[in-house]
This record gives C-alpha cells, structure tokens and sequence, in this order.
C-alpha cells in the first residue's frame, strides 16, 4: 500500500453461516487519525509491515465468523466518489465467549454513502475532527474504545487456517493482512528503507522562499508508450524513484513549516512525523485523445494540445489536490494518468513554491527521473545534486549593496497611507498563518508557430527579443480586452516579469530554493492605448531590465521590511476596471521537454492551474518549434481577446 494512501482503519463481523449477506455485520474495529501520534491508522498499518492488530470482543457467542477489514485511503476523498476502500476477509472460529446473542446487523454494501463525512472527505482539513464512517461501534463490556492500544503479537496468531481462540482468553487477538502481493510488499519494504535513511534536521528558509508561502509550482507531461511496453511508466517505479530522490537530495519536501527561535522560517524534517506524499494512479474511462485538441500547421504535421479544462470537465476528476505545506497537505502531490485504449499516459506533478522556484522545480523533475531510470544501481548518484543551503544565497547577499528598482517606489506611492510596518520578526509566523492561495480555473491556450513569432518580432521591433515583442501584445490587447470588458479606462497597465537571478549572482545554477524575483513595468494605460507596439516594448525593456543582483538585494529588504509594498503590489497586479495586467513567465528555456523516466521524453507539455489571474506561462512546443501560451485571465474578458484581429495575425487559439 503507497505511504500516500491515508486514512481510517475498520473491522467487521458476521456468523459464517450467513455468507454476509443482509443485516448481519456489526462494527469491531475503527481507529482514524491518532492525535497522539498525529498518523492515520493506515500509517501504522504500514509501519507495522502491512499487519493491523484487532482485538475480538467476548461478548459475541461462540462460532465460525467472516472478519472483514478495511483501509480507507482519503487522498481523493475531496470528491464524490475519491475515497478509495481496500477490504480483506479471513474466516475465524471463536472460542470462549460470554454472549448468546449476536450484536445489532447492518447490511454491506450499504453501511457508507457517498455523501457520508467520512468518505466525503477534504484531507486538507483538520485530521483531528475526521469522522469514522459507518454503523456504531460495538464495543462490548471488555473490548475498550476505538482508539485503544491493539493486542500484542503475542497474543495472536496468524495462519492459513481459521485461527481458533483459546476459552482462557477474555478477548481474542489476531492479525489482519491487507491483501497484497509480494511484488507490492517488496514495494513498500523499499519505501521504509528510503524513509530511514532521513536524519532529522531544521532547514532554515530564505526571505524569497517565505514570501511565496501558499502557493505552488507545478506541471504535467504527456508521455506516448510506442513499443506498447506493458511497464510503460510504472506507478511502482516513479513511486520508488520519488522516495529515494527526497530520502537522498530532497528532504525539504517531506519537512514540515515551523518558526524557529529567531523568528525565521524552518522546514523542519522529522522522521517520526514526516509529510508524506500524495501519490496515485488514476484510470480515465476515456482515451487521451479525447482530450487533445489537434492543428496541421504544415502539411502533414499534425500538433496536438492537451486541453486541461476539458480534462476537468469529462474525466470524472473535477481539480487535483494543491500542493502547500497548509493544513497538513501533502507538499509533494503525484497523479499518474492512465487513459482508456491509449498509448498515452500523464504525469503532473504540485510542490510547494515555498521549496522550489520553476528553475528548481526542473532541476527536481530531472533529478527524480535521473533516479528512476538508475533504480537497479543502488550506488547510483546523482550526476548534479542539488545544493539546499539557504546559506549560499544569504552569504551571497551580504556582499551585495541594495539598490531600489523603480517599481518599488511606485508601489510605495500608490499605497503611502495604507502600507502596513511589520517587525521583521514575525514575517514568517504572519506569512504561514495566512490561507493558502486559490487557484485560478479559467485558463485558455494559444500557440504561436515559430514563424509567426519571428513575424511578430520583425513587425514590433527587430532590435528586440521575442520575449518583448510578444509582452508589448500581450500589454496592449489584453488593455483593450480589459476596456471592453469592464466598461472603463484602467489607469495602470502592469508588466511582470520573473527572472531567474542565478544567472546574474555567484549562486550556482544547481541551488534547490527560491531565487526568482520579479521585475514590474507600470505603464499608464493612455500611454499603452496610444503607443506603437515598439515604444510599449521599449517602455517594458527600461522597466523590466533592472534585474542585477543589487536590485534583487532590494526585493529582500523590502519583504523583510516592508512587507506592506508586497501586499500593495499584489492588490495592483490583476485585470480590474482600475488596473490592467500582464504577468508573463518564461519557461521555454527550462529542460521540462528532457524530463525522462526511461521511456523516452514527453510528447505534449501542460499544467495545472496557476494560482493569479493574469498571469502567462510560455512553454516550448518541440512538436513545430514554436511556443504554447497559456493565459490565465477571465473567461468573458478572453471572449474579447480572441476577437482581436492583431493578436489573431499571429496566434492561434487552441481553447
């Protein structure tokens, strides 16, 4: 059973003689999240090496009885239907008990429904106030509460045969196995062995990471099984390559936040309390290819597109799970995606932003992969490993001087009255209490074609890059959109960019944390409105260059300081009738094209939803060259956009 699989512990009974069939199974056994422990029952299952110990009440007659357990794993239990049961039944005699009657029956199936509050399930939730599912327990007069400590191993045993209970005993003991294989129990014995190898440490977190708390860092690709390999992305491998890359070079990830002495930000990786990963493989009763959405740019060269909100739509699974490190949610979330009568298979992936930044996040994807494809070498290392001491930076900027960047100063302008003070020393504890980050469902795509592109380009300005070619678009149709839309004239129309400031620092490019900043033009909006699409572009270029490492230093002070500007530049940054923007993150340069597990590269590249309206991800379509644009903004406002005859000249709207 996958570490990820969490949830509740049950036991039931019924005379044999009954077949289990009707109202004849009572309730023996239930134990859910252990507030001592603080671990789901199916963790000590697997702690336990797959056995669970139940103790028989006495007060139930003599007799040959069905004893049915099962594990409920609640790691999709936020939608009907997620919860995941996993029964096994053994056949007992008991000897020696005290009643003539049987306890009260009820029917299985039938005991649980889909609405019930233990299998309607959100696991983000407090797991302290988790409701067992089903009928009553009965406890009779010696048997204890549900959240007794179990029988020892002494007192049981376990064999092929009906165990017998002795009359001497005032309960009765056995074991009770979750059905597995041996490949499966192979599985889990080498997922412990990776865990074990966690030494408990503190890892103090960066300024940067801290400010992105709440949020996530994700992707998906789309692999094709061309030799019709019956191991073609095995969830058993990914799984154990994942385990050993976090064990190995990755602990973060299964750490927990905490606020240190000082006031700073920790991870803190506990090897009795880690945050295990949420991991399943899904089946989609319908072929990838009902999802993709197909164009033929060249003659005989067919593109394809994953359409994500479609996926939502019609596969059954309305939103996958969000990877924060908040109300005990899984930091790491992995869903392996099978679909019905396809070659096709998807993998997506959430981390916290908090650990990892885009760059970092490529670097692990890599690395897991790296680690996947040399699994049968135990004494394999990482060819890069990464480097997770937040030191490296913090030593870095300590020789830095800190010059302000201009939009900065703007923000300080705009929100003079009512910019907060915060003492440094509770940043961490303000920014952890605050509420996760929701994500933003309404996505469309475009794609640009390598030569329409180059085209864009030659018709703004030649001198400049792609990149600002397609923002001084993007800045002026997305205003126009904006207008349209709310029926009035923002006054500022913002340009975002990140940059990956490894590039410009003595920071090696193998650094596993946070290093991205972010560079903002603010345009008055008349100005963008009027302007040619070349003076928008070398309006953006003087904004948006100011990238040095001593502006960076000043983005830290300013978190540190004056975190105030932060929430100013976050209330400004979005498509309102007061303000227009443009939030443009390029990953087309990031490797995720490369990510192999050892059956070759992905075919298509997507995501899940981002977490900002208006912002814009570019990815690399290796299939023609050119790039995929997802966008991030309203649905009505897009319903103007895509009726823009000067974005339309040179993009294609996928969905």
């Amino acid at each position: 059973m996958s570490a990820s699989h969490q949830g509740p512990c049950l036991g039931y009974m019924a005379p044999l003689e009954s077949n289990g069939e009707g109202d004849v199974w009572f309730k023996i056994y239930e134990e859910g999240w252990n507030k001592e422990t603080k671990k789901w029952c199916t963790n000590k299952v697997i702690d336990n090496d797959g056995k669970l110990d139940i103790t028989i009440p006495k007060d139930i007659p003599d007799g040959d009885y069905l004893v049915r357990t099962e594990l409920i794993a609640l790691h999709q239990a936020k939608q009907t239907g997620g919860a995941q049961l996993y029964p096994n039944c053994v056949v007992i005699t008991v000897a020696g008990g005290t009643a003539t009657a049987l306890p009260k029956g009820y029917a299985i199936p039938g005991i649980y429904k889909p609405e019930d509050k233990g299998i309607l399930y959100d696991r983000a939730s407090d797991p302290s106030s988790y409701e067992i599912p089903g009928p009553p327990l009965f406890t009779g007069s010696s048997s204890g509460k549900s959240n007794t400590p179990a029988a020892s191993n002494n007192d049981s045993e376990s064999s092929s045969k009906a165990p017998v209970a002795s009359k001497n005993e005032p309960a009765i003991s056995m074991h009770v196995e979750p059905s597995t294989s041996a490949a499966e129990e192979m599985l889990a014995a080498t997922l412990n062995s990776h865990l074990s190898s966690i030494k408990a440490q503190d890892i103090e977190l960066g300024t940067i990471d801290i400010a992105t708390f709440g949020a996530n860092v994700d992707g998906m690709s789309i692999y094709k099984n061309t030799m019709d390999d019956k191991e073609f992305m095995s969830i058993d491998r990914i799984t154990d390559g994942l385990y050993k890359v976090i064990a190995k070079y990755y602990p973060i990830v299964v750490g927990r936040p905490s606020v240190g002495k000082n006031g700073k930000g920790v991870i803190v990786v506990d090897p009795d309390n880690l945050c295990m990963p949420d991991i399943a493989e899904l089946k989609i009763d319908l072929p990838a290819e009902h999802f993709f959405e197909t164009r033929n740019y060249k003659k005989g060269d067919t593109v394809k597109f994953f359409n994500l909100r479609k996926f939502f739509r019609d596969s059954g699974i309305s939103k996958f799970p969000e990877s924060t490190f908040s109300h005990d949610h899984s930091a790491a979330i992995v869903r392996l995606i099978r679909f019905k009568d396809s070659p096709y298979v998807a993998l997506y992936i959430s981390l916290p932003h908090m650990i990892f930044d885009g760059t970092a996040l490529t670097a692990f994807l890599n690395n897991w992969a790296e680690c996947t494809r040399n699994l049968d070498n135990p004494d394999y290392k990482l060819q890069y490993p990464p480097i997770n001491d937040r030191k490296v930076v913090s030593n870095y900027f300590d020789t830095v001087t800190a010059i302000e960047p201009p939009h900065t100063k703007h923000f300080k302008d705009l929100g003079a009255e009512s910019l907060v003070k915060v003492p440094s020393s509770i940043i961490a504890s303000l920014l952890f209490s605050a509420p996760d980050i929701p994500v933003f469902e309404e996505q469309h795509l475009l794609h640009f074609t390598a030569e329409m592109l180059e085209l864009l380009r030659q018709d703004v300005d030649e001198a400049q890059t792609t990149n600002l070619a397609l923002a001084a678009l993007l800045t002026k149709t997305i205003l126009q959109a904006n207008i349209q839309t709310f029926n009035s004239m923002p006054t500022w129309s913002y340009v975002m960019f990140p940059y990956d400031c490894r590039q410009r620092a003595k920071v090696p490019m193998t650094y596993s944390g946070n290093l991205s900043f972010s560079a903002v033009a603010p345009l008055k909006s008349q100005t963008v409105l009027d302007g040619s699409y070349k003076n928008i572009a070398l309006a953006i270029k003087e904004h948006c260059s100011k990238v040095s490492s001593e502006y960076a230093k000043s983005l830290i002070y300013t978190v540190e300081n004056e975190i105030g500007v932060l929430f100013q530049a976050g209330i400004s940054l979005c498509n309102s009738p007061d303000t227009s923007y443009v939030g443009l993150t390029n990953l087309r340069h990031m490797p995720m094209h490369l990510i192999d597990f050892g059956h070759g590269n992905p075919e298509i590249l997507s995501n899940g939803y981002f977490i900002r309206e208006g912002m814009q991800r570019i990815y690399s379509n290796k299939q023609d060259g050119g790039i995929d644009l997802f966008m991030n903004v309203k649905d009505d406002l897009f319903e103007y956009l895509k009726k823009s005859d000067e974005l339309l000249k040179y993009a294609d709207i996928i969905f």
